[in-house]
């Protein structure tokens, strides 16, 4: 008998439009220590299957059919009886942490009221084994974190805490609800590690919804493939992957992009004959106040820590690296909407340092950023087309009303967006839709540099693909630069010229993109290619990952930084790892072999 045997499940919802079917007719069994992956893109059910099995519909919601857990019916069951088998027997990793967390609880109240209601285990033990998981799931500083609230921690780290306490119980039955989309690469390899070692050591079962076909790859033995809240297509995860039937499951594999198959770069015609953007020594520092002692203290963090680049005419350079690494910060140091503490930041030759706001808003139109969030940047009581047009209103106010709404129009042809959405607010448009909106704003005066800050990391694949497809069509048209920030290394190879690494707010490998895949020479940009999943049962389930030995550091620590340089560190820890260019454009910064990187932890661990 399968653990979970779910027959006919239909799942409906009762709208101000009428019924919706989110989910039709759905049969699906997962065997005890099995994974099945359940992919498609957002809306074709994949988590309202799963939601009406815990008993979590919405109000509005309705659920028929059935749906056994050990041969006991789990749907449209009392709460009282739901209630004991959810977060003991079956546990679930929810998609958006922020709003799955309660927010006036700390993270350790949290994670013990698990321990308490499932296991009856008193404070000692129990913080015990809360601590031991943060640690399991990589959160630096567990001990600190164990005591504050969701608000404090990043996305990322919220999304550690709810894979944790997750697996407090070790559960029978754990659905995971895209429970890597915000997380690190090596961060997400290991969490993936932590569930195969739970599906094996405790014969977990695990339904892994995911749009991630690399994840799947790696993790699963069956695989369901969902669009319009019905199956087209299910088997085995290698003849899935190796011989699809359906056409929309061969779409999502082309779409999904190969760090061992990358497609053309952008444009082939940059132009190197004089940089349009040098970056010399930046540094942007934060002081942290510490609550130690009756008064506390304040110590710096070094956010960005002495970056030097050059980007010419044409060329996207892809900027990647974990959380923390200062990615985000750097690019706000080089438009200024960050002051950097140190460093200069010359555009067309003129220093941006210092220049007065009258000044920085006549170069803000050659200036772009695309935030990783649309839905966030943009005005919620501002149509998309206002949205579109305030840059023409600010750079161009000499043009007529029809010709503002002629350029919007234009624009939003040229991003994909139907010109009848022009009167739609951000919360009627898809994630998809609103980055789209997001990328017309930002190129409709044609700048010449455009950031992209994790542009696509939320968006399904197809989706990424279409966006990734219209930034490399509008760098071509407009000749414009880019940098393009992201934690997904898949992804920047397929758009980039060249890549630089991050690491604590430092450059650690610099060089052409199929220099940096083919050949990294940095510890670091080796342990990171190693663990991006790669979309194919064959390759992916034989890789060896590359490992760095001890905990993440914490980017407070003066001594992190020499992390790969535990030779120097004894000497004198506030050291900072020189970059050498080793052949023509290719920089690595200093650091020791493997062998010794990992024998100074062991002997740091024994001490």
């Amino acid at each position: 008998m399968a653990l979970l045997d779910v027959k006919d499940l239909s799942v409906s919802f009762q709208t101000g439009d009428g019924q919706i079917d989110a989910v039709k007719n759905i049969n699906l069994s997962i065997e005890t220590g099995q994974c099945m992956g359940i992919v498609g893109e957002s809306g074709s059910g994949k988590s309202q299957t799963f939601m009406a099995l815990m008993g979590l519909l919405a109000r509005n919601g309705h659920a028929s059919g059935s749906a056994k857990f050990h041969g006991d019916e789990m749907l449209n069951v009392s709460p009282e009886k739901a209630n004991k088998v959810r977060g003991a027997d079956i546990a679930m990793i929810f998609q958006d942490p922020l709003t799955a967390l309660t927010p006036h609880l700390t993270v350790g109240q949290q994670m013990m009221e698990v321990l308490e209601i499932h296991k009856g285990m008193g404070a000692s033990d129990g913080k015990r084994l809360c601590l031991d998981w943060l640690d399991r799931v990589r959160i630096p500083e567990g001990a600190a974190r164990y005591n504050q609230y969701p608000h404090e921690l990043s996305g990322g780290m919220r999304q550690r805490v709810m894979i944790a306490m997750a697996m407090l119980c070790k559960p029978k039955l754990l659905i995971a609800d895209e429970p890597t989309t915000a997380l690190d690469v090596t961060v997400q390899a290991d969490v993936l590690d932590l569930m195969a070692n739970l599906k094996e050591e405790e014969q977990t079962a695990i339904a892994l919804i995911t749009h991630d076909m690399g994840v799947v790859a790696r993790m699963c033995d069956k695989v369901a493939v969902m669009r319009y809240g019905e199956y087209v297509e299910e088997g085995d995860a290698e003849t899935l992957f190796h011989a699809p039937q359906h056409d929309y499951t061969k779409m999502l594999l082309d779409a999904m992009p190969r760090i061992d198959a990358p497609t053309e770069a952008a444009t082939d015609d940059v132009d190197h004959s004089s940089p349009i953007l040098e970056v010399k020594d930046i540094e942007v520092t934060f002081d942290i106040k510490i609550n130690k002692g009756l008064f506390g203290k304040r110590i710096p963090l070094r956010a960005v820590d002495g970056i030097s680049f050059d980007l010419a005419r044409k060329e996207t350079l892809g900027i990647v690296g974990e959380s923390g690494c200062g990615k985000s910060t750097l690019a706000r140091g080089i438009l200024q909407l960050i002051p950097p503490t140190a460093g200069q930041v010359l555009w067309m030759g003129q220093n941006l340092q210092g220049l007065s706001r009258p000044q920085m808003s006549e170069h803000r139109k050659n200036l772009q950023i695309v935030f990783q969030d649309p839905l966030a940047s943009l005005n919620p009581r501002m149509t998309i087309s206002s949205s579109i047009a305030e840059p023409l209103l600010t750079f161009q106010p000499s043009l007529t009303t029809k010709e503002r709404t002629n350029k919007v129009a234009e624009m939003m042809e040229r991003v994909g967006l139907d010109q009848r959405m022009i009167n739609r607010y951000p919360h009627e448009l898809s994630g998809g839709q609103n980055q789209r909106v997001g990328i017309a704003r930002a190129m409709i005066n044609r700048p010449e540099l455009v950031v992209c800050d994790e542009a696509v990391s939320a968006l399904d694949v197809s989706i990424q693909a279409q966006i990734i497809k219209l930034l490399k069509d509008l760098q071509a048209d407009m000749g414009l630069s880019m940098m393009f920030i992201s934690h997904d290394l898949s992804v920047v190879r397929d758009i980039s010229h060249r890549i630089m690494v991050l690491y604590l707010g430092r450059i650690v490998e610099m060089a052409d993109r199929d220099e940096i895949y083919n050949n990294p020479l940095h510890p670091y940009t080796k342990s990171l290619i190693s663990a991006v999943p790669i979309p194919d049962p064959r390759i992916e389930k034989i890789r060896q990952r590359i490992k760095l030995p001890g905990e993440l550091p914490s980017p407070l620590d003066p001594g992190a930084g020499l992390r790969f340089l535990p030779s120097r560190r004894l000497t004198d820890a506030t050291y900072r790892p020189q970059l050498h260019e080793v052949s023509p454009g290719h920089w690595v910064a200093e650091h020791d072999s493997m062998e010794d990187i990992v024998r100074a932890e062991a002997q740091r661990l024994a001490s």
